[in-house]
């Protein structure tokens, strides 16, 4: 699978993003997407096939596989990537539309289209809150999905067409689950950077318009 739109889109958002909105950037790029390009899609490439119980029933390990792993955590892994970079469109768009309005009107109507004030503070705001909100849910849907944040060694499975309760392994549990911290982690460490930005750009523009009612108030 090819990731170079992502990669376009994160660079093409770091342009016009805060101090802590390219720390984001650089966490999503370095610590997520090439960790998962690089090593994590590898790990978990054969964990169907790789996925052994033991009982040669047909269909058991199947079943089996499908009730613990109702979805592959790499391409619920993926999805969450891709959801979560998305609303960063948000920002690029506005941008282009203020960048295209001063081309309609052929005149500057903005001092920097890329500054984040007035409409596109609102909606780099809106970006972050769904960002935020993306990770979170994301986060507590694999939860529910896989019964917390865990590799088990061992599975045991009496689903129809197993003939009774058998013991299905999972390969390489101890690095699945090593780089399933790490994955978690670096979500947790978005969602807390995102919520820095959100209060760092609340506070600045409240900031703001207190100097500009006082400002008025002394005139």
């Amino acid at each position: 699978m090819s990731w170079a739109f992502l990669r376009d889109l994160l660079s093409g958002v770091n342009k016009y993003s805060t101090g802590i909105g390219r720390i984001w950037v650089a966490v999503v790029f370095m610590f997520r997407l090439l960790v998962y390009v690089a090593a994590a899609e590898n790990i978990w490439k054969h964990e169907h096939d790789e996925f052994e119980c033991n009982i040669k029933q047909p269909g058991c390990e199947n079943v089996c596989f499908d009730h613990f792993f109702p979805v592959s955590h790499i391409r619920l892994w993926a999805l969450q990537l891709i959801m979560v970079s998305t609303p960063s469109l948000l920002v690029v768009f506005h941008v282009a539309y203020r960048e295209n309005r001063e081309k309609h009107h052929n005149q500057k109507l903005y001092k920097n289209p890329g500054k984040i004030d007035g409409g596109l503070l609102c909606t780099y705001l809106i970006s972050l809150i769904l960002k935020t909100g993306l990770e979170i849910a994301f986060l507590v849907l694999f939860y529910k999905l896989y019964n917390g944040f865990k590799i088990p060694r061992l599975v045991k499975c009496d689903i129809k067409p197993c003939p009774n309760t058998v013991d299905c392994y999972i390969s390489k549990p101890t690095e699945k689950m090593i780089f399933l911290y790490f994955l978690v982690a670096t979500s947790c460490l978005c969602i807390i950077l995102n919520l820095g930005e959100l209060g760092y750009l609340i506070f600045k523009y409240s900031i703001k318009c207190y100097l500009k009612r006082h400002m008025k108030k002394q005139q």
